[in-house]
């Protein structure tokens, strides 16, 4: 009677455990992978980032690019979502530069800075909303396991545009930045020169361990085992459905990899990793004492004139 009173009070804390488990999962899937319950100002809170020494030179270049003429591009995803992205023409420029932003953003908050760059050096340039973001539609996250496939119809439209002799260039920062290296691992139009990644994790699995870890002080499992499942039963994919590493490894275009070696969000040993399988030609640098997404202000001499001394003349090959 005593082995079964123990037995059952052993079985009691394992249901609880369990209960708990799956409601933090339950959660941590709400609230990562669900657009409504996805917030911004949670996202730069985690990040670990000080925006206050930036914000001045931001609003310039906003109202830089404000001024600027543009169009709203709207195209059809596979899976029958409208996705919208910004176009900014560059009059008699082949080279066009399409950005991808990062998670909870959208296209016109995270590349208003380097779009007048890329616009003083002669590029289109083509701010997307990811599905999910911004005025693209979708109830869930795809974090460049979907984001991928909506990448290579935004290249075939710009390329449908300024015809079969332009020069792509791809650029993305966090999630975009794992979106764009996703996107190299597929059958790319040769008119895809190069590709630029700013902190990309290389899975959602091994970004959400993570966090999970470093910063909610919890084990990844079973948390993320039961948060994939509800992922794949909802959303459709599966967190490491499409790892960048593996991505990358099947490369054919040139690479920079560029991360702040203070991210706490993404580590920059995720960028190591894909910088070391990468095959094809490669370049990275991490920008001392940036944070994530931080580096382009944080050192803007290094991180303009490595794309200036890098990637610009791969573009013009």
């Amino acid at each position: 009677m005593a082995v079964l009173k123990i037995l059952a009070g052993v079985a009691g804390l394992a249901a609880v455990g369990a209960i708990g488990e799956y409601a933090i999962a339950s959660y941590f899937y709400k609230r990562t992978m669900v657009r409504s319950n996805a917030k911004r100002e949670k996202t730069q809170k985690m990040s670990g980032t000080n925006w206050d020494a930036y914000i001045p030179r931001i609003r310039e270049c906003k109202a830089r690019l404000n001024e600027m003429p543009y169009e709203d591009l709207y195209i059809n995803s596979e899976d029958g979502l409208k996705l919208h992205a910004t176009y900014f023409p560059c009059e008699n420029s082949k080279k066009i530069v399409i950005c991808f932003h990062g998670y909870t953003s959208e296209g016109r908050n995270d590349y208003s800075t380097l779009a007048i760059f890329y616009k003083k050096h002669g590029y289109n340039l083509l701010l997307v909303d990811e599905r999910a973001h911004g005025q693209s539609e979708g109830t869930y996250i795809g974090f460049g396991c979907l984001d991928r496939h909506d990448a290579m119809l935004w290249i075939k439209e710009m390329i449908a545009r300024l015809g079969e002799d332009c020069k792509v260039l791809l650029h993305g920062d966090s999630m975009g930045g794992a979106t764009v290296l996703m996107t190299t691992g597929l059958e790319l139009p040769q008119q895809v020169k190069a590709a630029v990644a700013d902190c990309p994790f290389t899975s959602a699995w091994e970004v959400f361990s993570s966090v999970l870890k470093n910063m909610y002080h919890l084990p990844p499992f079973p948390i993320m085992q039961i948060s994939n499942q509800m992922v794949k039963r909802r959303a459709g994919y599966e967190l490491d459905e499409c790892n960048a590493r593996n991505e990358v490894a099947k490369a054919k275009i040139p690479i920079l990899f560029l991360h702040g070696d203070n991210d706490t969000f993404v580590p920059c040993e995720m960028s190591k990793q894909l910088y070391e399988v990468c095959k094809t030609e490669k370049k990275l640098v991490l920008i001392e004492g940036a944070g994530h997404v931080e580096s382009c202000y944080k050192d803007p001499e290094l991180y303009e004139g490595t794309i200036e001394e890098f990637i610009f003349p791969i573009m013009e090959r």
